[in-house]
């Protein structure tokens, strides 16, 4: 049983990959309740802000704390966890060798998904209300907006590395915290191209999956590794 922080480090880095919310979603999760279903002895309860058994806290710490672990919207459009071992895997799947220029010259990607990925390429990292600024978004576009975010954490070229608030014309902080994005590049601080086909990756994964859950259906895991 995972009991805190630490416990769900060392699991996760085992496992390689989990979804980050609270439901397996019929691949695997670490902690597969969300804050409505927790086991009345469960030791880990979502939303209390307690940073060592609040899995809520947990994304951010890892991005805070850990050179090892990703965390972002990376599975089925929702969020997850991969490690420094099984990135490359999915990168050498999702990319297909790409860097991004080559992506959108394919047509992969939309004119809004390339505006948000230059203007994180060029500010290193920025908030997501900093974003939305820079790339000119307007409450009508707000949808439009996410959804493009979504694609680029999904396809792996942004990912999120941690949390802010904004900021007054004195410097202080207020308000909610706003998730911070960088490039995968920028986040891993190397390059994690893998010697390892697209094909090749895809069965790892695959077979990786059936081993966590070994009544994972074809669809989904399909889904689930291609994004």
């Amino acid at each position: 049983m995972i009991r805190n922080y630490s416990d769900f480090c060392e699991e996760l880095l085992k496992c390689g990959f989990s979804m980050g919310g609270g439901n397996d979603r019929g691949i695997y999760a670490l902690i597969s309740f969300d804050w409505k279903n927790v086991p009345p002895d469960s030791p880990i309860v979502w939303h209390t802000g307690d940073p060592e058994t609040d899995p809520w806290e947990w994304r951010m710490r890892v991005l805070q704390e850990r050179d090892d672990i990703a965390y972002g919207k990376v599975f089925f459009g929702a969020s997850g966890y991969i490690t420094r071992k099984w990135y490359p895997l999915f990168l050498s799947v999702r990319r297909q060798g790409m860097v991004f220029d080559e992506w959108y010259d394919e047509g992969k990607a939309s004119q809004l998904e390339k505006y948000i990925y230059e203007a994180v390429a060029e500010s290193g990292r920025v908030a997501f209300h900093d974003l939305k600024s820079i790339c000119g978004i307007h409450k009508e576009d707000a949808s439009r907006f996410e959804r493009a975010l979504v694609n680029l954490q999904r396809n792996l070229f942004i990912t999120m590395c941690g949390q802010t608030q904004k900021k007054n014309k004195y410097g202080e902080s207020y308000g909610w915290n706003s998730t911070v994005f960088c490039t995968v590049e920028d986040f891993w601080k190397e390059d994690l191209s893998a010697d390892i086909s697209p094909k090749d990756a895809y069965q790892k994964i695959h077979d990786h999956i059936l081993e966590l859950n070994p009544h994972a259906v074809e669809k989904t895991i399909r889904k689930f590794i291609q994004a």
